[in-house]
Parts: structure tokens; C-alpha cells; sequence
């Protein structure tokens, strides 16, 4: 769950991190008022759990409550990466003498949380690991031990803070001022179950003290339930209606553009699967798994999908341990029954249970799941391919449509589709689903409106 800026800079406050004055506002009028009582320029900047809103002109300067109504009446009801502007934070320009970046995030590579610091703030991260690496630190961080004094001016150790002609003792002051913050951003990320928590700038302000002008922070999705509270100010996911309608059922869907459903157990196997349809030249049309407790909702799952307008044939690939492949065949075929859907639908069934399920799709149905994976997804794909050139679902090769498919009772492989790939999946394919593939994601630039004199973006 993602926090705009005005929800996740209370955070950093309570981990003692500094940070401008502020007030959202919902209207000009209010924006207005609120820099009154600020005092002297302001930014006022977009609400979006969105980055690049700099660039989007979602940030703007404004010298006075005059100027802040009007930046307000500009900004509000903007779309920044398809988010709709309700609300701008009013908050204090700072005296920036320079912009640092700083986050902490949970990193597949090493398992655990990432310290990063940069002393270039303000602008996208990944242009500095680009164009700067020298001056971009990673940390990686024992959780049983956390992040000590002594491991955050590690990181530091040759960066140029920007300290100029101050004496030892001020550079001194300085990096030691940075450590304590990474130290506290640490603390924070750990006793709010972020999945990232992102300053971006940093900045050491003319008077020497450091400010975080801006703050990304995602909540772990895990933790929500336990969060209650925290969550209620987060900014609400944006669903479609199917996928609205599978987290009310308590099942992950997430609906793609393709036309080859799928209906999976267990999230690496249902990326697997998504992943070998890409490797075929098809295109998946939705994520959608029932592992674990999940695997009794076969019936309600395959609804979900069904009900994408835009699939031409679907996928059915169970490997059963502790979830039984006879159940959730036996809800899918429950479904099929009941819906009668035009499309055929294509089998691999392995593991607990297959024995049962596989004399159930020969009873039922007629046919007999595929001998591998790889056969049965190679069959859709090309059932796929055929529909959107014949320019209606289901099959063109002239079988009955509606009917699902799989190999005949006598081991032939079924028309359109028997061809073998013969290649095996990449075992790096099989990862967790749902996650960020992005160490970290898209930056926005800080201060873009308002330079030197403003905030962060």
C-alpha cells in the first residue's frame, strides 16, 4: 500500500527526522489559508502516490497565499500517472546548501532490508547508479543485528557531502549528522513494516541541519490487517471491477491485456506458467493463483476469469502437495458446468490427487489433461492465435466450440495445438509474484519547481 507524501512524513517526524511545515489542502481556498499561517513562500505540491510529479507540473513555488490559491487551482484535478490530484500539501520552502538521497527497502537479492545513500539528491536514483556510481552506497542489513552508528558512516566513507570549505569539525558534524539519519530511517522503516521508505531529497539546509523535503513509503501489503490504523491513510489500490471482486473473494487477480487465461496453484507456478505463454508468443490475461488455504475457490477463480471479456482460451495448470489437484478440479469443473463458457480450456495436472482428477476430466468432460506443462500451454497459445484470426473466441479449427480440450482418450494430441515446445522452463522464472522487480522505482526529481529555493517533489 502506497502513502501519498503528506501521510508519510508523520513517520519520519516520529523517528526524529526533521521535516518542512505543512498542511494538505483539498481546494485553492484552503491552500490559501494554509500558507497564511505558514508564513513566507511555500510549495505547493500535488497528492499523488505517484512519482515524476515535478515533471508532471504537480509542484509549483508560490511567494505568497496569492500565488498559493492560484498554484493550487492549477495543480488540483491534474492526473499524474493516472492518479486524479484531490489534494495539495502547502508546506515551507527550505534554504537547500545541498540535496542528498536516502531510502531503505526490502531487496530480493540479499533477502532482507537495503540501506542506500546517495550524496546526489533530487533527481531519479537509477540515473545515478547510471551516470554516478561512485556516489551511490548500498548497505545490506542483518535484521537480527539492524543498523548501527558505526555501519551508516561506513556507507559514507568518501562520499563528498557538500561540506565546502567548512573545517574538520564541521565535515565531521555533517556526515555524522547523515549516519544518525540513516539510523532513524532504518528505525523507521522497521516499526512500520515498509516495503520502502524513500527520502528524496535529503537536504543539509543553509543553517546546517538536515530536512527531508520529500518521503515515498509503501506499506507491506502482509501487514495491513495489523496496521489497521496506519493503513486508514494510505491511498486505496486502484482495482478494476474484476479485481475488486477477487480481493472480496480473498484471492489475488490482477487483470493483463492478454488473451490466454489462467487459472494456477501457487504464486511461482502461476508465474511460471504466465512466463511460459509469453516464451509460446502468446500473451497472458490475468495473474490469478489458489495456493495455499485458497485452493477450495477453484469454482469462484475461474469466474473471475471467465468473466474477462478478452480471453480466448485458458489455461488450467494444478501441481498438487498440499493442496489437492482432484478439489480444485473438481470446483473448476463445477464452474465449467454451470457457466458453459465458449472457450476451450487446456489441462496439466500434476501431483496429489491428479489419479482423481484426471478420471474426472475424462468423465465429465471427455478429455485427458496434457503430459506436461509446456504441451498444454503451447496448445492454448496456438488456440489463441487461431480465435483472434478467425476474429471470435474459442477454436477456428473447426471443433466444437465451448468444449475444453486436453489430449483424446486415445493419446492423440488435440488438432490445433499438440506441437511440443520441447524446452524447458527457466527455473529463474519461478519467483514471487506480486513483488517489485525494481530495486527501486521510479524517482521523482526533488525541487524542480522552485530550484534551489523550494522543496522536494
Amino acid at each position: 500500500m502506497d502513502f501519498e507524501e503528506h501521510a508519510a512524513k508523520p513517520l519520519l517526524e516520529a523517528a526524529g527526522i526533521a521535516v518542512p511545515r505543512g498542511l494538505p489542502a483539498r481546494s485553492p481556498g484552503e491552500a490559501e489559508s494554509h500558507a497564511a499561517a505558514i508564513g513566507g513562500p511555500v510549495m505547493v505540491k500535488a497528492q499523488a502516490p505517484a512519482g515524476k510529479r515535478g515533471k508532471a507540473g504537480g509542484i509549483r513555488a508560490a511567494g505568497d497565499p496569492a500565488a498559493a490559491r492560484e498554484a493550487a487551482e492549477a495543480i488540483l484535478g491534474m492526473d499524474v500517472a493516472g492518479h486524479r490530484v484531490e489534494s495539495v500539501l502547502v508546506e515551507e520552502q527550505a534554504a537547500i546548501a545541498a540535496e542528498y538521497y536516502a531510502a531503505v527497502l526490502n531487496d530480493a537479492a540479499s533477502k532482507g532490508p537495503l540501506v542506500m545513500f546517495s550524496s546526489e539528491g533530487g533527481m531519479d536514483v537509477e540515473e545515478v547508479a547510471a551516470s554516478m556510481p561512485d556516489r551511490l552506497r548500498r548497505a545490506p542489513v542483518d535484521i537480527a543485528r539492524g543498523l548501527d552508528l558505526a555501519s551508516a558512516r561506513a556507507m559514507l566513507d568518501g562520499l563528498d557531502l557538500g561540506a565546502g570549505e567548512a573545517s574538520a569539525a564541521e565535515a565531521a558534524a555533517a556526515e555524522t549528522a547523515v549516519a544518525d539519519t540513516l539510523v532513524a530511517l532504518y528505525r523507521a522503516y522497521r516499526d512500520n513494516d515498509a516495503d520502502l521508505l524513500e527520502v528524496n531529497p535529503l537536504a543539509r539546509l543553509e543553517d546546517g541541519r538536515l530536512m527531508a523535503l520529500d518521503c515515498k513509503y509503501t506499506l507491506d501489503d502482509s501487514s495491513v490487517k495489523r496496521r489497521e490504523a496506519l493503513a486508514k491513510s494510505g491511498s486505496p489500490e486502484r482495482l478494476t471491477g474484476l479485481e475488486a471482486r477477487g480481493q472480496a473473494l480473498g484471492l489475488k487477480y490482477i487483470e493483463l491485456d492478454g488473451d490466454v487465461g489462467v487459472l494456477a496453484n501457487g504464486a511461482g507456478l502461476t508465474m511460471t506458467t504466465m512466463d511460459v505463454i509469453t516464451h509460446h508468443g502468446g500473451r497472458p490475461a490475468n495473474f490469478l493463483e489458489i495456493g495455499g488455504e485458497a485452493y477450495t475457490k477453484a469454482k469462484p477463480a475461474l469466474e473471475l476469469v471467465l468473466d474477462n471479456p478478452g480471453v480466448k482460451c485458458l489455461v488450467v495448470n494444478f501441481c498438487g502437495a498440499f493442496a489437492r489437484t482432484d478439489v480444485m478440479t473438481g470446483g473448476v469443473l463445477d464452474a465449467w458446468e454451470a457457466l458453459a463458457p465458449s472457450i476451450p480450456a487446456f489441462f496439466s495436472v500434476h501431483g496429489t490427487g491428479s489419479a482423481e482428477a484426471r478420471t474426472m476430466l475424462r468423465e465429465r468432460l471427455g478429455v485427458t489433461p496434457y503430459e506436461t506443462m509446456d504441451e498444454a500451454i503451447a496448445a492454448a497459445v496456438a488456440a489463441a492465435r487461431e480465435a483472434g484470426e478467425a476474429g471470435k473466441p474459442g477454436r477456428a479449427d473447426g471443433r466444437e466450440t465451448g468444449a475444453a480440450t486436453g489430449r483424446e482418450p486415445d493419446g492423440k494430441a488435440d488438432g490445433a495445438a499438440g506441437r511440443k515446445a520441447g524446452r524447458e522452463t527457466d527455473e529463474a522464472a519461478e519467483r514471487e509474484a506480486g513483488r517489485k522487480t525494481d530495486a527501486t522505482p521510479e524517482r521523482e526529481a526533488g525541487g524542480e519547481a522552485g530550484g534551489k529555493a523550494g522543496g522536494a517533489s
